[in-house]
């Protein structure tokens, strides 16, 4: 059995390639709604964000398996995090949180909480909300985001 080594890189800024490829994998496993038209939306969508530290997940041919994102927002350490579809189930996702939580005391997050959104593709988007629960993230029911384009409920991990 073939075991592939995976790699986590830590970096500020993102390379052109890079932000082409994060671009793809936001749009193609996000729910629909949360797709951005153009790669310059999704920049637009980056430089907002405050104190941005990007941690890209590669496997040994050095493609992007995965993207997690450290930011601050209202005083507050956040983050977001995305596994492409065919490396999930692997633990990966997981070891992409793990460097986040060795980062911080604090992670705060927003989760869809229903399986009622289709990604880009017509194929359900399925919360990860358990994924989240398995990982030591407490929900809080108290404060939620309902926007026209998205429904998800906050979660936070403290150390």
């Amino acid at each position: 059995m073939k075991i592939t080594m995976y790699t986590i890189a830590e970096i500020k800024d993102l390379s052109n390639e890079q932000k082409l490829r994060l671009f793809e994998l936001w749009n193609n496993e996000y729910p629909e709604k949360l797709c951005y038209p153009s790669l310059s939306d999704f920049e637009d969508y980056l430089g907002k964000l405050d104190n941005k530290t990007h941690f890209l997940l590669k496997d040994e041919n050095k493609k992007i398996a995965g993207w997690a994102l450290l930011f601050e927002r209202a005083k507050e350490t956040w983050f977001a995090i995305i596994v492409d579809t065919s490396f999930q189930g692997k633990g990966l996702g997981s070891k992409l949180l793990e460097r986040l939580k060795s980062k911080t005391n604090t992670l705060n997050g927003w989760v869809i909480d229903h399986n009622n959104d289709k990604k880009s593709d017509g194929s359900i988007y399925k919360s990860p909300i358990i994924f989240y629960i398995r990982n030591q993230f407490k929900i809080n029911n108290v404060i939620r985001l309902e926007l026209d384009i998205i429904s998800a409920v906050k979660i936070e991990w403290t150390k």
